[in-house]
């Protein structure tokens, strides 16, 4: 199947040895792959196994343009992307924090009206990735540095990765695209949007440990 889609993505005989797995290792619908040397190696999770084969051709399409560094267009990953688009109605849904599915809920309500519940979770004490949305598990995972924060920036950040649940994603010439115009419009709705921010901001300045001084400036 790799060679099939390397044939179809670049119109020419792929002359790299190849081999796909299916595992059960990696995450709900997630893959990946590997160059090294002469052999292309494509991991799938065990779900990819039944789905139908122009479907994945997309999805090894879209593997292939990530390490080629390429950006291009076919039918078979338009079917791709059009499927994963659809994941998140086939996820388990397996993981609903009480606090986090209280803020889904007053989101759901004032904005989304009839959104299903995703999976819900709290990560790690991340500085860097204050929350996220997964489309492959549909699941929204937020930094525990936000479990004590107020209802009101706890709902600002939720809504934020709701929006991406909402929206989903473009895919235009080779390229997703994640905060389309409407996410941007949709996300300056929410109210007191700026001062949402400076006081994530000042959260993270609060929680984020300062810099250790190094052996040298301790023992001039």
């Amino acid at each position: 199947m790799i060679q099939e889609s390397y044939i179809r993505l670049f119109n020419k005989d792929c002359s790299y040895e190849t081999k796909l797995e299916y595992n059960r290792r990696l995450s709900p619908f997630n893959a990946n792959i590997k160059l090294h040397r002469n052999k292309i190696n494509v991991n799938l999770n065990l779900q990819w196994k039944d789905i139908e084969e122009e479907i994945k051709i997309g999805l090894i399409q879209h593997l292939l343009l990530k390490i080629f560094k390429q950006k291009k267009s076919t039918a078979n990953i338009d079917l791709y992307n059009n499927f994963v688009k659809q994941i998140p109605l086939l996820a388990p849904k397996t993981k609903s924090d009480p606090h986090l599915k209280n803020s889904f809920n007053r989101l759901n309500e004032q904005y989304f009206f009839t959104m299903e519940l995703p999976n819900l979770q709290w990560g790690r004490a991340s500085f860097r990735k204050l929350a996220s949305y997964n489309f492959h598990s549909d699941t929204v995972t937020v930094s525990t540095l936000f479990k004590d924060a107020r209802q009101e920036v706890l709902d600002f950040l939720m809504y934020h990765e709701l929006l991406h649940k909402h929206h989903q994603f473009e895919h235009n010439n080779g390229r997703n695209s994640y905060h389309s115009p409407a996410f941007k419009r949709d996300e300056a709705m929410y109210p007191n949007f700026k001062e949402m921010e400076k006081e994530i901001e000042r959260i993270i300045r609060k929680n984020k440990p300062a810099r250790k001084r190094s052996w040298l400036s301790l023992f001039r």
